[in-house]
């Protein structure tokens, strides 16, 4: 255990008050003025801190940073990091050639005197890693589950006091620096569901990586990135979107895939709600989904991340295994919008298994009251039947006989629904078995995948490919 492990808060604070060229300010907004009082709190602050304020009036925020109707979103946050720490810059133009500058600011919405609100909000770090050069940033979205108000400010104040010590001295390896963050805030404290790093000192930096590991460490459930591999905050990503989610292993991504979403979109987009400009496409993969030999690599991650980037698909990653948690989770975020669920039918048969439910203690039906509410529909496209090569679908789905029944009361309320239209000449395709085609060197496998996928396997040498070597 490392010197950076065993330090307290208040200790972590007075180490960084006494770096004589460690130098900056705070600006807190809502619930966040814990941070800059635990440096006070810690003693030398003044060789550290060159002023604090906070914009607890809407009507002032306003008129340090703009008007807005947002004021707790992360939009409100880079505003605030880029003016404080130009202002910083300004007003100290010979402090800027003798200390690493920095501007820790926050924009936070506690729980309110009802508790009828979530916790959470907006954290981030604008910081110079060497005198005079350009700064870096830290972006981070936070959900906090004490139950008091003051246990979410206390937790807030030692979250801040963490990343400002993170970012001087643990940011050489990101594994260290994420420990430094969550330092002494376990999750039921505090969730991290989105953390971004960026700037001159962290370009080689994958920020994909990093979502990979809040999910795999238990920091968060789920994490989220574009094609342009920008981590987002899932609830913001998805705000006032219908959501078509389609979970998979897509190792690699097949012409059945896309014929999947392609024809379920097709569907989704004939609900009265549903229209071009709020939809939302997303391919989900669960950490089981990204286990090899009981280990996670990230290139294989990487790998399949590249694939769906390319085809131009926004990716989510989740420890939510059961099919009924992920509903549920994207059903809170959706809030009365539509969510529909692209699944094959042979998947179908493990939602209707009783045995896959023994955690809960209403079974099956519970799990069928939590996942698929009043706004959620799954899509089931057709297989070939293993057994004896028949085309197989929802309409001629084999169940046992006890829930024939709760099937029936599914599509009789739109719950559930076949897709009319799909590609039997596609339905042949299995990922395990292209994948098997790659690793063995042969060719067959290229016409079972996307062109934009072919490419970027040969170009970036995918699962395993290898480019054959011409002798002269």
């Amino acid at each position: 255990m490392g010197e950076n492990t065993r330090l307290t808060t208040e200790e972590k604070a007075l180490k960084i008050n006494l770096t004589p060229d460690i130098y900056g300010c705070f600006a807190e907004i809502g619930a966040g003025q814990e941070v800059a009082a635990n440096f006070f709190k810690a003693g030398g602050s003044s060789g550290t801190i060159a002023y604090t304020q906070s914009a607890y009036d809407m009507k002032v925020s306003d008129s340090m940073y703009g008007e807005t109707i947002r004021y707790v979103c992360e939009e409100r946050l880079t505003t605030m990091l880029e003016t404080e720490f130009l202002h910083l810059q300004d007003i100290l133009p010979v402090k800027n050639r003798e200390a690493r500058f920095f501007a820790f600011c926050n924009t936070v919405e506690s729980l309110n005197y009802h508790k009828t609100n979530q916790g959470q909000g907006w954290v981030g770090m604008r910081f110079q890693l060497g005198i005079d050069k350009k700064p870096n940033n830290v972006i981070l979205h936070i959900k906090m589950h004490d139950n008091s108000h003051k246990a979410q400010q206390e937790a807030l104040g030692i979250l801040g006091v963490n990343l400002v010590y993170a970012c001087y001295f643990q940011s050489a390896s990101i594994d260290e620096f994420i420990d430094g963050i969550v330092q002494r805030l376990p999750r039921d404290r505090m969730e991290i569901d989105m953390l971004r790093i960026s700037g001159p000192d962290f370009e080689e930096m994958d920020n994909r990586i990093i979502a990979l590991n809040l999910v795999r460490r238990g920091i968060t459930n789920a994490t989220m990135f574009d094609l342009a591999k920008n981590v987002m905050q899932p609830s913001t990503a998805l705000y006032k979107k219908n959501i078509l989610l389609m979970r998979g292993r897509f190792r690699p991504v097949t012409k059945v895939h896309i014929d999947m979403i392609e024809k379920a979109r097709k569907e989704f987009l004939k609900e009265n709600r549903v229209k071009e400009e709020n939809l939302e496409v997303v391919f989900e993969l669960t950490l089981k989904d990204l286990t090899a030999d009981g280990k996670i690599s990230d290139k294989d991650f990487l790998d399949r991340a590249e694939l769906l980037g390319s085809l131009g698909y926004t990716v989510m990653i989740s420890n939510y295994l059961k099919h009924y948690k992920m509903l549920e989770y994207l059903s809170a975020i959706a809030k009365g919008n539509l969510v529909g669920v692209i699944m094959g039918v042979y998947n179908l048969h493990i939602i209707f298994d009783e045995k896959y439910y023994d955690n809960l203690p209403g079974g099956l039906l519970e799990a069928f009251g939590r996942g698929f509410g009043h706004n959620v529909k799954l899509y089931v496209y057709p297989a070939i039947n293993v057994d004896t090569g028949d085309l197989y679908g929802l309409n001629n789905i084999k169940l046992p006989e006890n829930l024939t029944g709760l099937l029936t009361y599914m599509q009789a309320n739109d719950k559930i629904a076949a897709i009319p239209e799909y590609n039997e000449r596609l339905l042949h395709i299995l990922s395990d078995d292209v994948l098997s085609k790659i690793k063995s060197g042969g060719v067959s496998w290229e016409e079972d995948v996307p062109y934009e996928v072919v490419q970027a396997i040969k170009f970036f040498e995918l699962f395993g490919y290898q480019k054959k070597v011409v002798l002269n």
